[in-house]
């Protein structure tokens, strides 16, 4: 008997009629397979299908059948079905439930009615698999966006189930972190684990013995090859000065000291290991928290706008077009309608943004900031989450833009790739700056990445 069987499976949200369209599946234990397709073609929506949290949690119009060995999905409490499948969220934090990173990994292990032995042997075991022993107090909302994505993948892993659904598990991880994720999944199916992972980096999965792909499509209007001029004025040439920053929270240095200078017109990409203060650096420039030292551009507070790693904590209206428009007594609705084009959110205009897939809330979140027109420029975390090929070089040809009308873009991201398309990279460590320079010098040399214990991807060291 097969361990997941889909039938005929088609599903539908209520509010936009979005969803998928009839799909036949089954997986035998041992085998992986890959999700892939276009941004909001369906992938999050097809493992909340395959693991029961739709119907349960979702009430849309689901047709056919799955079954998970010889469970009906839709039949069966997902109290149940938990204990046979695990499933990682596009978004980690959406499943922190707990106050500590310990607790986080033991809560599923008790609801399993493991004896407490047993528990402490797989939360020891997981803590050191998942590099997590020095976190094991820490509060999981307290953690980085790729810090949470390892504890979400621990807690769901140490639970042992057969069949492991992930959704875009490789996201927000460094590369030496994804290397280690891959390498444990090579072992869970060589042991006979089942293993689904809806991702776009795709290229960390081919290593995978035996996987299998199943491509889903949405029939949605691909981004523009080509961007017309953004309708804004050129701003002045701008210099941001950052002197001797220095960011203390809850007892601990996370930013130590840094000084650097970037200039209007470039696009800065800051890579750095998990955990090492990218994301608090992103909110110290955007004045969103407190610092020691000092950020100005030409002596001024800067006016930059931030783009959130988690889109969801940036968006709150009924609508995508009340989400952009929100507050703004006379907005130009030249720009609003050029950015619902580029960033391909026209046939989204009525939809509630927390009904988009990651990659759409995204870019949302993105015209929300483009829409107010900050002055000095944008800050952007992870600006390729969620984002397929084509919609990640629509970003990069948008962000030129920006550059081009003399603004500052700096963003920080795990994603080598996008990161070697800006016109500087900056490398950061737990104690400050280590490298800085043109991207092709700075993949070029392997001893600041290797001091960082980064791992270089396949395409720059090949």
């Amino acid at each position: 008997m097969p361990l997941l069987t889909a039938t005929n499976l088609s599903y539908q949200y209520p509010q936009n009629g979005r969803g998928i369209a009839p799909i036949d599946l089954t997986i035998e234990s041992g085998e992986a397979l890959l999700i892939s397709g276009p941004s909001g073609c369906g992938k999050s929506t097809l493992v909340r299908c395959l693991t029961g949290f739709i119907p349960h949690l979702y009430h849309g119009e689901m047709d056919g059948m799955v079954t998970l060995g010889d469970l009906s999905t839709a039949a069966t409490p997902l109290w149940q079905l938990s204990e046979k499948a695990g499933l990682l969220f596009q978004n980690p934090a959406a499943q922190m439930l707990t106050e500590t990173v310990e607790d986080e990994i033991l809560f599923g292990l008790e609801n399993l009615g493991l004896e407490r032995s047993v528990m402490r042997a797989r939360l020891e075991e997981t803590l050191r698999q998942f590099d997590l022993v020095e976190l094991r107090d820490r509060n999981p909302h307290t953690l980085s966006g790729g810090e949470q994505q390892k504890l979400a993948l621990a807690a769901v892993m140490a639970r042992q189930p057969k069949l492991l659904v992930l959704d875009e598990p490789f996201s927000m991880l460094d590369t030496t972190a994804a290397a280690s994720l891959l390498a444990d999944l090579k072992r869970l199916v060589a042991a006979g684990t089942a293993v689904i992972i809806a991702e776009h980096r795709a290229e960390y999965l081919h290593a995978l013995p035996g996987l299998r792909t199943l491509t889903l499509g949405n029939g949605h209007l691909s981004p523009p090859d080509e961007l017309p001029h953004l309708p804004a004025a050129a701003a002045a040439p701008a210099e941001l000065i950052v002197e001797g920053l220095r960011v203390v929270r809850n007892g601990r240095t996370i930013l130590h000291n840094l000084n650097f200078q970037a200039d209007s017109g470039e696009i800065v990409a800051i890579v750095g290991p998990n955990g090492v203060g990218k994301t608090t650096l992103l909110r110290a420039l955007s004045g969103l928290q407190d610092y020691d030292g000092r950020i100005h551009i030409n002596g001024d507070t800067p006016d930059l706008g931030l783009v959130f790693q988690n889109p969801d904590l940036q968006l709150f209206n009924a609508s995508v077009r009340a989400e952009i428009l929100y507050r703004l007594p006379q907005p130009d609705m030249t720009r609003y309608h050029w950015l619902m084009d580029a960033l391909g959110l026209t046939d989204y205009e009525d939809t509630p943004p927390l009904l988009l897939s990651e990659g759409e809330k995204k870019r949302l979140a993105l015209a929300t900031v483009l829409m107010r027109q900050p002055r000095h420029g944008l800050l952007l975390d992870e600006p390729s989450l969620g984002q397929d090929a084509a919609h990640k070089q629509m970003l990069m040809r948008l962000l030129r833009r920006v550059a081009n009308a003399r603004q500052l873009v700096i963003i920080t991201t795990h994603d080598i790739a996008l990161a070697a398309q800006a016109d500087r990279m900056i490398l950061l460590g737990a104690h400050g700056f280590v490298a800085d320079g043109p991207p092709a010098a700075i993949l070029a040399d392997p001893i600041p990445w290797q001091r960082l214990g980064l791992l270089l991807p396949d395409w720059v060291v090949g």
